[in-house]
């Protein structure tokens, strides 16, 4: 107005006064919707110019309606028309200034800092998609190169003003955009599919990171930092089938359970999964005393988020009892299980990792067959109801002091279910590997990439079967809550896995290339360090034919040999002597005899051993 009039204007009444004190703030409100004021902070350059002068030109419309809805006279109409294009100058040009003036101080702007930014393509051209659009887009550090998407009806259209593409056109996409990154945004999408993606991503040489399944997404919009690296389970996992919750709750609901080894792998999974199902009480019974803290401290995490959860009204919430001890101490588990009134036990506390097992056979044996024997003998006494036994695939024909030792305390619940027939049922449940466990081959294959290799294979031919801790862990619940008395139930656990194709995959997948004779620049080399003292290269499951089906389509139940009571007191009267001695020899000697198709280290026996075990057809495993 005063541009107008050539001199400084006040306005001489009230109602003209409110009208120019309107201009603004029907440009604030414009500047806001429109984002300008993030644009200040964010994405300072040429390309919101614009979005400047069209906020401008909106805000002096909406301005002037205002104006001429209230008849207040004075106002020339050239000032409607000056405003506009004065005020898109100002907002320009003060950002330019502030662009200037951060430039100066060395602040570095996304805007200006395009061709530093990483050229990505969004694997899923759904909600969740075009959501990770908007985040890439805020975060300011990625250029979206294009949507890939299995739809046929998406192919060349445009997405929020993204291409979609089909995904035959991904290599040449990273070839001629140089696409630093693909990012799967496909949560919604069952696991088969999303493994499918990835294994087609796997021979392009590029990075990949994923969003989570939809049920492990926080509430709320899609983010940058959602995204993580492909993993393991998403490369071997398999989309669980659906629990029985009869199963789930038989043995749990109002019942006071106890979990040995609770801070463990299997362990913390059972507890989680427990408490799902509304125990009356739940003990936790660890050796390890910063195990036992972090357990305890996220079952009352977990207790406290549902009770936020439900409704008022709702059940009580269970009480949650930690127990520090060792399952050999026999006066401490009987008085946890009198003290506690427990009904369920699962048995999980076991020394696992075969090559140290190897080297310290006294302490694996006492740990993994006398802990269950222990703990078994309180159970009866106390009257448990069931007693499940968390085994192993390596109890199958073992060639290590570990396997051994968990056969022979499937063993001794054989023999006190077929002795004691009622009362406490005993019942065992055996699987393969775990996904990402601690001490699991895939944490250390990650370490080792992380740190730019090798990456160390024991064989070319190893082979393992694997699951995830939590299909394991309801599996086991639901195979203990069938079982009868003395049953050895076997979880399915699919298509086995060569390790030597894993390490390659998840060097891959990471953007790297495997170094080897045929790329010899590579980034990653893979190393061949032999069997560990114990491997074996093929794990097995069954001991026997004698295999039915269950009620659950994963679980099977396998019917096998086991040695009478008083034979079994035998061999483990036999093993006490010769570990109190620490005669590794004579332990050897009697799990040879004990334990079906046990094929120690050939270094571990005597010539007279070697010569009594090629008698009795139990050939010894000949290690160079």
């Amino acid at each position: 107005m005063s541009l107008r009039l050539g001199e400084f204007y006040v306005a001489p009444t009230w109602p003209l006064f409110l009208l120019f004190c309107a201009a603004p703030v029907i440009g604030v409100a414009t500047f806001f919707r429109f984002g300008l004021y993030r644009l200040v902070t964010r994405y300072i350059g040429a390309q919101g110019a614009p979005l400047i002068v069209i906020a401008v030109g909106l805000s002096a419309l909406f301005w002037a309606l205002v104006v001429l809805l209230s008849g207040v006279p004075g106002i020339p109409r050239s000032v409607v028309i000056l405003y506009p294009i004065i005020g898109s100058a100002l907002v320009w040009g003060s950002r330019q200034v502030a662009a200037w003036l951060l430039m100066s101080t060395g602040v570095e702007l996304p805007g200006r800092s395009r061709e530093k930014a990483k050229n990505v393509l969004i694997y899923g051209a759904g909600t969740t998609g075009v959501q990770l659009l908007e985040a890439l887009r805020r975060a300011g550090q990625y250029r979206t190169i294009g949507f890939v998407d299995t739809s046929p009806t998406l192919w060349g259209q445009y997405i929020a003003g993204v291409k979609v593409f089909r995904p035959e056109r991904m290599a040449a996409l990273i070839e001629q955009k140089d696409v630093k990154e693909v990012l799967l945004a496909m949560p919604k999408a069952n696991r088969r599919e999303r493994q499918m993606a990835i294994r087609q991503l796997e021979t392009l040489m590029v990075g990949v990171r994923t969003l989570p399944a939809i049920e492990d997404l926080a509430a709320g919009r899609v983010t940058v930092s959602d995204l993580r690296p492909v993993d393991a389970e998403d490369l071997l996992g398999r989309d669980p089938v659906p629990p029985n919750p009869d199963l789930l709750a038989r043995n749990i609901k109002n019942k006071s359970v106890l979990v040995t080894g609770a801070g463990g792998s299997i362990g913390s999974e059972l507890v989680r999964q427990i408490l799902r199902n509304d125990p009356r009480r739940l003990v936790l019974l660890e050796a390890g005393e910063a195990q036992l803290y972090e357990i305890e401290l996220e079952a009352h995490e977990l207790l406290k988020a549902r009770a936020i959860a439900k409704e008022q009204g709702a059940a009580a919430p269970p009480e949650i009892v930690a127990v520090l001890g060792s399952v050999l101490d026999g006066a401490l588990v009987r008085r946890t299980l009198q003290a506690n009134s427990v009904q369920t036990i699962f048995h999980a506390a076991a020394f696992k990792h075969v090559p140290i097992v190897e080297h310290n056979a006294v302490a694996g044996l006492r740990n993994n067959t006398f802990g269950t024997l222990c703990v078994a003998e309180a159970a009866q006494e106390c009257g448990v109801e069931r007693f499940v036994l968390i085994s192993t695939d390596k109890a199958v024909r073992p060639t290590s002091i570990m396997g051994a030792s968990k056969r022979l305390a499937e063993m001794v619940l054989q023999a006190r279910a077929a002795e004691f027939n009622g009362g406490t049922v005993f019942t065992m449940v055996r699987f393969g590997n775990v996904l990402d466990s601690s001490g699991s081959v895939v944490r250390r294959f990650r370490r080792q990439i992380e740190a730019g290799g090798p990456v160390t294979v024991t064989h070319r031919e190893v082979i393992r079967y694997f699951m995830s801790i939590p299909e394991a862990a309801s599996l086991v619940i639901q195979a203990g809550a069938m079982a009868t008395g003395g049953d050895v139930f076997v979880l399915e656990m699919g298509e086995p896995v060569k390790i030597d194709d894993l390490a390659r995959s998840m060097i891959r997948l990471m953007g790297l290339e495997v170094r080897d004779a045929q790329h010899p620049d590579g980034d990653i080399a893979i190393e061949y360090i032999g069997l560990r003292d114990g491997e074996k290269l093929h794990e097995e499951l069954l001991l026997g034919e004698n295999t039915s089906r269950t009620e659950h389509p994963r679980i099977l139940k396998n019917h096998e040999p086991r040695l009478s009571a008083n034979d079994l007191a035998e061999v483990l009267a036999s093993l006490r002597a010769a570990m109190e001695t620490n005669d590794v020899e004579t332990i050897h000697a009697v799990l040879l005899r004990a334990v079906e198709g046990y094929r120690p280290e050939v270094r571990h026996l005597s010539p007279k051993t070697r010569a009594e075990a090629a008698a009795e057809d139990v050939p010894a495993r000949l290690v160079g």
